[in-house]
């Protein structure tokens, strides 16, 4: 498991499962020839994306910054359609550090789509019951409402499944929120109309998580959005504008799909100047 430690900071990446998605829907109107230079895909066209929540451990407090794709949580139609080849290993990650589910104080949700949070529900002798049973769950309000009621586009990843069995968990916010001082949580819009991203500072750090505004370190290009966006001037826009904050800070980007990166670091150039690197990935195209 690949870690950033700091001074009363820890920053793991567990093992959330795999997906591997459609290249053309991932980099939306950017012509393959461009992005496949920066990112490889499979004979299908689709991506490797990693579903890889980041264990936070900061003023005593376990948090998780998304839920990965969990366990069982699929038929093998839908694994096929969307390209799993590995589900969850959190629950051995989390015994390898000393830690157990229950020890989840907080879970932070950038949105509620079915790749980041069916890890937040299991099944338990054919009951549905929350996977962090202690936990804190935070998501927008408006994405939360939307989760609970789908239009005919978004019912597709908002799953019942994956809020009923939380809902007493779950606590939602207007623009931001910061359940410890440093761990904030902002909304943006964009990938969908309730997405946030997460904005952490500590000893003098800026370290950020801009989700599905920048799933990879190939969606830099401010102009590089999905398909999947509901609203993709949104995301161009606080894809702009957090990465002049970025810039300012000399941030540490974190990533939840990159296939590669755990984390990386451009110059004002966009150059790649410091980065960590996913142990032992492996891409077969």
């Amino acid at each position: 498991m690949e870690k950033i430690t700091r001074d009363g900071l820890s920053l793991t990446w567990l093992n959330g499962g795999v997906t591997h998605m459609d290249g053309g829907a991932m980099f939306g109107v950017v012509p393959k020839p461009l992005w496949s230079r920066k990112y490889p895909h499979n004979e299908n066209n689709q991506i490797e994306l990693r579903t890889d929540p980041i264990l936070i451990q900061k003023d005593g407090k376990n948090i998780l910054m998304e839920s990965g794709i969990g366990n069982g949580r699929f038929s093998d139609k839908q694994k096929r359609n969307y390209g799993i080849k590995e589900e969850s290993s959190i629950e051995g990650n989390l015994k390898d550090l000393g830690l157990t589910t229950a020890d989840i104080d907080i879970v932070l949700m950038t949105h509620m789509h079915f790749d980041h949070a069916s890890g937040l529900a299991k099944e338990d002798d054919g009951q549905w019951v929350p996977t962090f049973e202690n936990a804190v769950i935070y998501t927008s309000d408006t994405e939360w409402n939307e989760m609970k009621n789908p239009n005919v586009r978004s019912q597709n990843t908002y799953w019942e499944q994956n809020w009923k069995p939380i809902e007493q968990q779950v606590k939602t916010f207007k623009e931001e929120i910061e359940p410890i001082p440093g761990v904030k949580l902002v909304h943006t819009g964009g990938h969908s109309d309730g997405h946030c991203i997460l904005v952490l500072e500590h000893g003098g750090e800026t370290f950020i998580h801009l989700a599905d505004i920048m799933p990879t370190h190939a969606h830099a290009n401010p102009l590089w959005v999905l398909a999947y966006d509901d609203f993709p001037m949104d995301s161009i826009f606080n894809k702009q504008k957090w990465q002049t904050y970025g810039k300012e800070k000399d941030a540490w980007y974190l990533f939840y799909h990159d296939y590669k990166y755990r984390a990386v670091k451009w110059n004002e150039n966009g150059e790649l100047v410091e980065s960590i690197e996913r142990e032992q990935y492996v891409y077969s195209s």
